[in-house]
């Protein structure tokens, strides 16, 4: 049986897709990536991490995991501690201070008589001398990872106040020796598994609310057609078939509806669908294209991009339709808008001498700032606690995957294993 890609939008696309795919069962993927992080932040919390007592009992580096996890998000300087430390230690502040730390996490891994293992830790304030507290996860030997990033996320959370994200999940697309393949992996792009995989291009996969489904595109049947999965069974459904093509994916925030780009009247345009398919409402009406829709969090308005003024430009309006406003003005062509979780913030891309770069807006004041030096960047997507942005790009001859923080400063390089790497979508919290 063969089965979907994902496409994203009319002609502005950079790369052109042309087909369609053969799907797969959610098998399990092997490890693909490994990270190297980059930069300096402004302010960083020097960490030190003690390889977890026994870790080498479930086959995962848990404290290199949790370090390369609290590193990515640009607010550490991680190290690792030396000596035997695990959560029952007791360890001496004053030396620790002395080693310009301001905060340990250690821990430790054992079997279970059930087969599962047990993955503990604690984490020490220096500064303050204090026990923080820890945690205990008890996890079959697939779910080792998982518990590593949970640790990573109590650490993170104890130590900002927020929410970490290292447990979520990413989305994206492989291609290898033309084949292509939609992968749903943990956050540093590791582990994971095959939701697709195909001969043709797979693009736009977009995440539910809940975390339980994708939404993409495929053109098995020789035109676009809008699916949506559901992650743990491989189940599918179509949800837009429609003569034309029918692309841009992009779900609302209570998961009701899909906003997508379908040219039935002959012309690209907005309309909402209902999760389940059926007859989809019209949202737009010009002679322009309009496409890459995205709603605000809250659900009030939704972002897209249109060529109604001669270039493409990104747009919002209410998100049952209504007169659009501009919101873009620097440059003639900015593209691919993404709304961070609290609503105050957009990345999208613009094209600047050629090339096609990262940029923040701050939806409040209008300014915008560019977050890479690289020229071929693509398919932003925020983290749910919206402190990272995933995105695509292009280096050394591959595509690839990046990370950076909000200021630009700490970039993070999924570097696969003679892949290319495209089409991130960040997914929400839980799982």
């Amino acid at each position: 049986m063969s089965t979907p890609v994902a496409l994203r939008a009319p002609s502005w696309r950079r790369r052109a897709v042309l087909s369609a795919l053969g799907a797969t069962a959610c098998a399990p993927a092997l490890a693909q990536f490994r990270v190297e992080i980059s930069g300096v932040g402004a302010t960083q919390i020097p960490l030190a991490i003690g390889r977890f007592r026994d870790e080498k009992l479930g086959g995962q580096p848990i404290s290199e995991i949790v370090r390369a996890d609290l590193e990515r998000s640009g607010l550490f300087r991680a190290s690792e501690a030396p000596g035997a430390l695990d959560e029952g230690s007791t360890p001496v502040m004053n030396e620790w201070k002395g080693r310009n730390v301001d905060a340990l996490v250690a821990g430790s891994v054992s079997r279970l008589a059930d087969g599962r293992f047990d993955v503990r830790h604690k984490l020490w304030d220096v500064v303050k001398g204090e026990d923080l507290g820890g945690q205990a996860f008890a996890v079959q030997a697939l779910d080792l990872r998982l518990a590593a990033h949970r640790v990573a996320d109590a650490v993170y959370e104890r130590l900002t106040g927020e929410k970490g994200v290292f447990s979520t999940r990413i989305a994206y697309v492989t291609r290898a020796a033309g084949r292509y393949t939609l992968r749903v992996t943990d956050a540093d792009g590791e582990g994971g598994q095959v939701a697709l995989a195909s001969p043709e291009p797979i693009i736009s996969p977009a995440w539910s609310p809940n975390g339980r489904e994708l939404a993409y595109v495929s053109f098995e049947t020789r035109k676009a057609v809008v699916w949506v999965q559901d992650i743990s069974s491989g189940a599918r459904r179509k949800v837009a078939d429609f003569r034309g093509t029918n692309s841009a994916p992009a779900w609302s925030p209570d998961g009701s509806q899909l906003a997508v780009t379908l040219s039935r009247e002959g012309g690209s345009q907005l309309h909402l669908i209902s999760r389940n398919g059926g007859e989809p409402r019209r949202l737009t009406t010009s002679s322009a294209i309009d496409t890459e829709p995205v709603f605000t969090p809250d659900g009030s308005r939704i972002y897209f991009v249109s060529d109604r003024g001669g270039g493409p430009q990104i747009y919002r309006m209410g998100a049952g339709g209504g007169s659009p406003e501009r919101v873009t003005f620097n440059g003639s062509y900015n593209i691919s808008p993404a709304i961070s979780p609290d609503g105050r913030s957009m990345a999208y891309v613009t094209r600047q001498g050629g090339g096609f770069k990262l940029m923040l807006m701050d939806l409040g004041s209008g300014d915008s700032r560019a977050l890479t030096d690289s020229t071929d960047d693509e398919s932003p997507s925020f983290a749910p606690n919206g402190r990272l942005i995933i995105y695509a790009t292009r280096g050394g001859g591959r595509d690839l995957l990046m990370t950076t923080t909000l200021d630009g400063r700490i970039k993070t390089r999924l570097l696969s294993s003679g892949l290319d790497v495209r089409e991130p979508a960040w997914g929400p919290f839980g799982r």
